[in-house]
């Protein structure tokens, strides 16, 4: 798996949840209705890592998936982006 961040939505984590020098998770969570997991839906959480699997960090923030929480990502890469037009992250999923 490959979690790919753009400078764009690091910006965003730093500047409307007011990251500096913390992680955040990438996981599943029951209820929603997502492309990868019916049923189920992306969020991030503060965390730190255990057994990440993927990760990245720019100025100053690590963002990663753990290896148990692969299971919802289904094989599937994550691409986190700012949508500018929306002022909210976007979240692909890349097989």
């Amino acid at each position: 798996m490959e979690l790919v961040v753009t400078d764009a939505a690091v910006n965003w984590f730093r500047e409307e949840v007011g990251l500096k020098g913390d992680s955040v998770k990438f996981h599943g969570r029951y209820g929603g209705a997502d492309p990868v997991q019916f049923g189920f839906s992306l969020m991030f959480t503060r965390n730190k890592p255990i057994r990440a699997v993927a990760s990245v960090r720019k100025r100053g923030v690590l963002l990663f998936v753990e290896e148990n929480d692969l299971w919802f990502f289904d094989g599937h890469d994550l691409h986190v982006d700012y949508d500018e037009k929306l002022e909210e992250l976007s979240y692909t999923y890349v097989k």
